[in-house]
C-alpha cells in the first residue's frame, strides 16, 4: 500500500514514523513546501530571546532519517492540486518542475495558517508573522537591526506573550496589544490572567489591552501602528493574533468544520474513505465539551498522527479525545491549564461552578518557596471536572496531567476531596492545595 503524506511537521512526521516503524513494506511519500521538517516552533521565542544558544536543536529529525527508513521525500515542493477521484497528488518544486504521486491512502497534515489582519499598510516592510522556521529567522534578523528599538506585538495569546518576552530580553521597548481585556484570555480566567499582566508590566512590557489595530503607517517600512485608541511609533510589528486551519487543498471535496478544518472521525478519517487529516488542519474531540471542536496544539498533532498512521496501516485505533492541556512560563512565572475555564464553559453554554485555593507550595519553614494559585472547574449537574488552572513561580506543571486525566475520565470534584496525595516538605504541604480546593467545592 502506498501512502502520501502532505506536510511534514509534528502530525505528518508522527504518521510517517508510525507507518514506517510498524508496518514493513508500506510505501510512504512525504511532500512539504518548507526547507526543513520537524521544527519545534514553541522554541522560537527562546531562541529569539537568547535563552538558548541557537535554533539547531529545535529540529528533532531530518530528511536523512526518513530516507534511511525507506520513505520518499520531496522538500520545497508545493502541492498544486489533488485529484481525489483518480487518487493523484500534483505538485511542483521551487524550480517550477511539475510532478505527481498516486496514492492508496492520503494523509493531509497541512497544519494551520496565521490570521492576517486586512488593514491598510499590511504590505509594509517590518511586519512579521511567527509560525514557520523561516519566519522565526526573519524576526530574529529584524530584531538585530540597530534602528529597531520599539517592537509592537499584536495578540496576547501564548505566541504573542512569549515573543514579547523575547523582544524585551533583546533590550527592545515592547508594546503588547490585544482586543481582549487581558493576556491569555482564551486559556485562563481573569483571576489568573491579571497576575500574568502584572508580571509583564513589572518586567517592562507596555500593555495595551482592549485595543484593535486599524492601520500600519510608514514609507516602505512600518513606522507607526494605529489602533482604535491611539497612534504609536514603532520600528517593527509582530502579528500573533491567531491561526486557522490550512484546508485549502481539500475544502471543496471534504466535509469541513465551522472554521474550515477537515471534519474527521475517531480514526482521523475524513468524509473520503481514502483520505485522513491530522494536526492543525483537522478537528478534534474535546472531552471537556463532549463535542467535536478545534484545538491547535503540537501535542494534539502528534497524537492524531499516531492514530492515523495505525489506522492506515491496518490496526484499528480509536482516538480518546483531548483536553487541550497547555502551559506557559514568562519571566519565571508559570501557568498551566487544561479543559475549560469558567469563561470558556459559559461560552459553550455549560453550567459550571468552580473552587479556588491559594497557599504556599511547601511548608512555611522551607526557604525556597512561593504561593500557588489553583482553580478547579466542574459541571454543576454531573459534578464532573471540566477544567483546571494553576499558577506560581514554582514549577507546578506536572499537576495539570492529573487534571487532564480527570477531565478525560469524567472524574467528579468529590472524588478529589480525599485523594491519596503524598506529603514531604521538600515538595508540598500536608494539606495539599489540590485537596483543599476540592474540599471547598460547594
Amino acid at each position: 500500500m502506498k501512502t502520501v503524506i502532505i506536510g511534514s511537521n509534528h502530525a505528518g512526521i508522527a504518521a510517517a514514523n508510525t507507518l514506517l516503524d510498524n508496518y514493513p513494506g508500506t510505501e510512504v511519500v512525504l511532500i512539504d513546501r518548507n526547507t526543513n521538517l520537524s521544527y519545534l516552533g514553541c522554541g522560537t521565542a527562546l531562541w529569539v530571546g537568547r535563552q538558548i544558544d541557537g535554533y539547531e536543536d529545535l529540529f528533532y529529525t531530518n530528511e536523512a532519517t526518513f530516507r534511511e527508513k525507506g520513505a520518499k521525500i520531496f522538500m520545497e515542493s508545493s502541492v498544486t492540486s489533488i485529484d481525489f477521484n483518480e487518487k493523484i497528488v500534483h505538485f511542483e518544486n521551487k524550480a517550477g518542475e511539475k510532478s505527481e504521486e498516486s496514492y492508496d491512502k492520503l494523509i493531509l497534515a497541512t497544519g494551520s495558517k496565521p490570521i492576517i489582519p486586512n488593514i491598510p499598510g499590511k504590505d509594509l516592510e517590518g511586519l512579521h508573522f511567527l509560525k514557520l522556521f523561516q519566519e522565526g529567522q526573519e524576526v530574529d534578523r529584524d530584531m538585530s537591526r540597530d534602528d529597531v528599538q520599539t517592537v509592537a506585538v499584536i495578540g496576547a495569546g501564548y505566541i504573542g506573550v512569549e515573543i514579547a518576552e523575547a523582544a524585551k530580553r533583546r533590550g527592545k521597548n515592547v508594546l503588547l496589544f490585544d482586543a481582549m481585556p487581558t493576556s491569555l484570555a482564551s486559556y485562563y480566567d481573569p483571576e489568573f490572567t491579571q497576575h500574568m499582566d502584572k508580571n509583564l508590566e513589572a518586567n517592562g512590557i507596555e500593555l495595551h489591552f482592549g485595543e484593535l489595530a486599524t492601520e500600519y503607517k510608514g514609507d516602505k517600512r512600518v513606522e507607526q501602528l494605529v489602533t482604535d485608541k491611539g497612534t504609536y511609533d514603532v520600528d517593527m510589528v509582530i502579528n500573533a493574533i491567531g491561526f486557522t486551519a490550512n484546508s485549502d487543498l481539500g475544502k471543496d471535496h471534504l466535509e469541513t468544520f465551522r472554521n474550515g478544518a477537515y471534519l474527521v472521525d475517531n480514526h482521523q478519517k475524513t468524509s473520503d474513505d481514502s483520505v485522513y487529516a491530522v494536526g492543525d488542519c483537522a478537528t478534534i474531540y474535546s472531552n471537556a465539551l463532549e463535542a467535536t471542536t478545534y484545538i491547535a496544539l503540537a501535542t494534539n498533532a502528534v497524537r492524531s498522527g499516531i492514530i492515523a498512521g495505525h489506522n492506515v496501516g491496518g490496526t484499528e485505533l480509536d482516538a480518546i479525545g483531548v483536553q487541550g492541556s497547555n502551559g506557559i512560563s514568562i519571566f519565571g512565572y508559570n501557568m498551566v491549564s487544561t479543559g475549560l475555564s469558567v469563561a470558556a464553559a459559559k461560552k459553550a453554554e455549560i453550567d459550571v461552578d468552580y473552587t479556588d485555593y491559594e497557599d504556599l507550595q511547601k511548608p512555611g519553614f522551607i526557604k525556597e518557596n512561593a504561593p500557588v494559585k489553583i482553580r478547579i472547574v466542574y459541571e454543576k449537574s454531573s459534578r464532573r471536572i471540566v477544567g483546571a488552572q494553576l499558577a506560581s513561580t514554582e514549577d507546578i506543571s506536572a499537576n495539570i496531567h492529573m487534571f487532564s486525566l480527570a477531565v478525560q475520565e469524567h472524574v467528579t470534584i468529590d472524588k478529589l476531596k480525599l485523594l491519596d496525595i503524598f506529603f514531604l516538605p521538600h515538595f508540598n504541604q500536608p494539606y495539599n492545595y489540590i485537596t483543599m480546593a476540592a474540599l471547598r467545592a460547594k
